[in-house]
């Protein structure tokens, strides 16, 4: 069997995709750094077993450090513990060209060492927060830097099963994998959820798992640094407290996400493995990051116990027993939730006696859209130009419907289109000191089209 990359696995290695304003911009890279990736990927593929010795020159090669700069400004970004912004680089006197002599001379001379991590903590959906750590660009570069070259090699042992964080695959991909599943009738589903898994990875484990491709002592180095880098946050007083921690990847870090799907690949590797419960169960796993989920025609106390034991004692995880649970879609009713979607069999709309497999926006990402939009449509924001307020709501919408475009939603569409124009109509009179009314002969629905009002 020929192992060889085709045209469009090494197609990937010549181009970026980050986000930008709530879409992907895409980043071409110089020929000589595609050329280089492409070259490790193929290397990686075609001998599994290989260890890597020689890669610490190519990470401050300037072609490297010059895209990573750039890949880093469109992800744009807060400064770190420096305070230092890309507008500070761009205008100081050495300008972006003295920035990276900087980084280039002390990774050859070895000199560099990174600074602290920046946390600050973000609210989620449910009123809890999470940490996020923002290292300072400066680092965010090197750490591009390092993700350009050891990202091709750690591709080539990714098993199709996984998707997030890994160039051309999507939420969506991973969506229709499970439907895929369900639909062969793989409809017993272990739903694990993992306890904190950024925050939790042994360093020692994970640089054994790097180590099984990388043995050039110097990345190894550079990567060991950046897990072991303090992380500074305001204490209660004012002040910064410092913390070290011999757990974790900085959830905010540049390289975290490739070296958290390294941490899992083991996982998988093992599931799929002669011993496996793809094996012996036909089960099939779909992850995304640090969900995940196996299905099976049942599940039996067998392959639980595979699981939890493969996480908890060989990976040194902890899975939430909370919200880690089986769910049977045979079951009239059941509803199993993935990356903001819930998968259900419901009756059939004509009357048939039939279930078809229903894929819908969760309850759970309703919720947390209409939050989005309260925080966008609110008492505070009366002084916002009608206009401009539009301009902001219709970008949170189209970036909603985007990705809400997969399945079924187009009754969540209606709902969230019927919750954006009562709080405008709310927005509208609030704001007038007489209660407004549209324009005559006009309807609040036409009056919001007029302004420009996306209706999804």
């Amino acid at each position: 069997m020929d192992d060889s990359p085709n045209t469009e696995q090494l197609a990937l290695w010549g181009s970026i995709d980050v986000w930008e304003s709530a879409r992907i911009k895409r980043i071409q890279l110089p020929e000589k750094l595609t050329t280089l990736r492409q070259k490790l990927y193929r290397k990686a593929k075609l001998e599994p077993k290989f260890r890597f010795y020689v890669l610490y020159d190519r990470i401050y090669r300037r072609d490297v450090l010059s895209s990573a700069y750039q890949i880093a400004r469109a992800n744009k970004g807060k400064p770190g513990v420096d305070g230092v912004s890309f507008e500070d680089i761009e205008k100081s006197p050495g300008g972006i060209e003295g920035f990276l002599d900087e980084i280039q001379d002390s990774l050859r001379a070895r000199t560099y060492r990174p600074s602290a991590v920046r946390r600050v903590w973000i609210p989620k959906p449910d009123g809890r927060k999470r940490p996020l750590g923002i290292p300072t660009i400066r680092d965010r570069v090197v750490q591009t830097a390092v993700l350009l070259i050891i990202e091709p090699i750690f591709e080539a042992d990714f098993m199709d099963c996984s998707y997030g964080f890994r160039p051309k695959r999507s939420a969506h991909d991973a969506l229709g994998e499970v439907r895929e599943h369900l639909k062969d009738g793989l409809r017993s589903v272990y739903d694990a959820d993992l306890k904190g898994y950024f925050d939790s990875i042994p360093h020692d484990r994970l640089m054994k798992c790097l180590r099984m491709r990388i043995v050039d002592r110097s990345a190894l180095k550079l990567i060991r640094m950046w897990l072991q880098a303090p992380v500074a946050e305001q204490g209660r007083g004012g002040g910064k407290r410092i913390a070290r921690s011999g757990k974790g990847t900085p959830q905010g870090g540049v390289i975290s996400p490739l070296l958290a799907n390294v941490y899992l690949h083991w996982f998988e590797v093992v599931f799929h493995s002669a011993g496996g419960p793809a094996d012996w169960a036909k089960a099939r796993m779909v992850r995304y990051a640090d969900d995940f989920m196996v299905l099976a025609r049942y599940q039996g106390g067998r392959i639980r116990e595979y699981i939890e034991t493969k996480i908890e004692t060989w990976l040194g995880l902890e899975l939430n027993r909370e919200k880690t649970k089986v769910v049977d879609l045979r079951q009239a009713g059941t509803g199993l939730d993935f990356l903001g979607y819930t998968f259900r069999y419901d009756r059939d709309l004509k009357g048939r006696g039939l279930r078809y497999l229903n894929v819908t926006p969760s309850k759970k990402a309703l919720r947390a859209e209409r939050e989005a939009l309260r925080g966008l449509i609110n008492s505070h924001r009366s002084h916002v130009p009608i206009s401009e307020l539009i301009r902001v709501v219709n970008r949170q919408l189209t970036g909603w419907a985007n990705y809400f475009s997969f399945g079924y939603a187009r009754k969540a569409k209606r709902s969230v289109n019927w919750f954006v124009r009562a709080r405008l109509v709310k927005h509208l009179r609030r704001r007038s000191q007489r209660p407004f009314r549209p324009p005559e002969g006009r309807t609040y629905y036409q009056h919001f089209k007029n302004l420009g009002l996306v209706y999804l």
